[in-house]
């Protein structure tokens, strides 16, 4: 999440008083870390991918108006001035994180800044437009994983060994905790590899329309072997309950340090971000002048020293031009003249707004799904306890 100096732009930011110089606001994805300040009330224009947008739509009740959704793969012009004297264009990357998450490449009179957001790096990154042919000044780098101890295999390779984990538990039911946002492809893939309904909260049902996913997921409770649960409810008291009805094991799939509370409780590395090796390759192959992790908590930009061309070139020393500098300070002067006439006003107690709740409203979607890999299938009916899914609204992964 950045103000990117000197710029007018807010990547992941949505604070107002905290960046009321930005003119162009970006939505990388929709978990929740990157959306905090975000909500129905938004009322600035946002650009992110088609996906997001439609997500965006779902999840917070973005007023349309407010979200334009940018094509992936193709440069956009903006304006960063009112009166279009000067612009910039924006180019949005597949990010491999999350559904609808994307890179942005900006360029402009600062040169040309790339802001992964979260990520997981594929080769297939870099051999394709724009990344093969861009000079890289400034890289916003997702450092989650840039630890050199830690080691992660690929998400293919930790697929597979959920898919061995659950086959050592032939007679048992299987809980999956995740997030409210990503990992679909991996319940899919167990769905076909075990012929089994995969049930799923109503709102993750409404996303997975969205993905236009295969067909074999379910609301019914019971009515298959492997269930998405939020991550939260992986616990020992409910591992106990869950084990008093039916045989059951839990499995987490992320990359976090995590306390296992049960002897059922299984963690496997399943990364959406980027293993310290492939962030090595990525910034080795786009050689930038410089780098500023997106995790302020993280710092890891020595590891990287030997792979950074030599420029003077930095967002501090960059002069931005009079139309530029008067919308920025335009558009600041809303924020500081109110502040000076109220100065010596007693203000007594000053509330501030509640923030967005993030409650769905949910058209319940068809109780069954039929399991278009196998027809065959018969639900597994008396398994799990009602309640399995509460309505509190989550986004993350890590």
């Amino acid at each position: 999440m950045a103000i990117i100096p000197n710029i007018p732009i807010a990547v992941d930011f949505w604070q107002i008083r905290k960046c009321n110089c930005a003119r162009l606001f970006f939505l990388s994805h929709m978990h929740a870390d990157h959306t905090v300040g975000l909500s129905s009330t938004w009322n600035r224009p946002i650009y992110c991918s088609p996906l997001t947008a439609k997500i965006l739509t779902l999840r917070l009740q973005v007023d349309s108006e407010w979200i334009h959704p940018l094509e992936e793969g193709v440069p956009h012009k903006l304006d960063l001035d009112d009166i279009g004297k000067e612009t910039m264009t924006v180019t949005l990357i597949d990010a491999n994180h999350c559904p609808g998450s994307v890179m942005f490449l900006f360029e402009g009179y600062f040169g040309t800044i790339l802001y992964t957001g979260d990520f997981r790096y594929t080769p297939n990154m870099l051999q394709q437009p724009p990344l093969n042919s861009k000079t890289i000044d400034i890289l916003y780098l997702d450092n989650t994983n840039c630890n050199p101890n830690l080691v992660l295999p690929s998400r293919q390779e930790a697929t597979i060994q959920i898919k061995e984990l659950i086959r050592r538990h032939p007679e048992h039911d299987v809980m999956i905790g995740l997030y409210c946002l990503g990992k679909e492809t991996l319940l899919r893939d167990l769905a076909l590899e075990f012929q089994t309904w995969v049930v799923v909260s109503p709102q993750r049902l409404q996303l997975i329309h969205l993905l236009e996913l295969e067909d074999v997921f379910t609301t019914e409770e019971g009515a298959g072997r492997v269930c998405a649960v939020d991550r939260s409810a992986i616990r020992r008291s409910r591992m106990i309950q869950w084990n008093q009805n039916y045989p059951t094991i839990a499995i987490l799939p992320t990359s976090k340090k995590v306390k296992i509370q049960h002897k059922d409780v299984h963690v496997v590395p399943y990364s959406d971000h980027s293993s310290y090796q492939e962030l090595r390759e990525f910034v080795a192959a786009l050689k930038p002048c410089s780098i500023i992790p997106v995790v302020k908590s993280n710092m890891c930009e020595a590891y990287f020293k030997e792979f950074l061309r030599p420029s003077q070139k930095t967002l501090s020393n960059v002069t931005v031009p009079v139309s530029v500098r008067g919308a920025m300070m335009k558009r600041n002067c809303r924020r500081t003249v109110p502040r000076l006439l109220s100065r010596h006003v007693p203000r007594g107690v000053v509330f501030e707004l509640p923030k967005n709740s993030e409650t769905l409203k949910v058209n319940k979607p068809p109780s069954k799904i039929h399991l278009s890999q196998n027809k065959n299938v018969a639900p597994l009916k008396g398994r799990f306890r009602k309640g399995l899914f509460n309505s509190r609204v989550c986004m993350g992964e890590h």
